[in-house]
């Protein structure tokens, strides 16, 4: 195994750790407000540390720049559907989440 091999395996282990956090996030907080926070932040990251996980064992630069275009389309669409589902939350009374 090599140092990138290694490096590689030890970014999708993260970026799988906060795919798993944005998933406790979504069944533990207590509204939809702070359960799309968790989602798109950790996920967004998550996805990242794959991508960067992916890119350095990919065999060309076409490979790299792909990933990288899925990375920000999915960044794009989360942050769009987030706000979306916040306005509509919003819209329709759902209160934020006060202790």
């Amino acid at each position: 195994m090599t140092a990138t091999d290694a490096l590689s395996m030890i970014l999708l282990i993260c970026g799988g750790l906060f795919f798993l956090a944005g998933t406790l996030g979504l069944l533990r907080f207590p509204d939809v407000y702070t359960r799309l926070h968790a989602l798109t932040k950790a996920d967004n990251v998550g996805l990242g540390l794959i991508v960067a996980g992916l890119a350095m064992e990919a065999h060309n630069w076409l490979a790299v720049l792909k990933l990288l275009l899925i990375w920000g389309l999915v960044i794009l669409a989360s942050a769009t559907i987030a706000h979306l589902i916040a306005r509509g939350a919003l819209l329709r009374g759902i209160k934020i989440w006060k202790r």
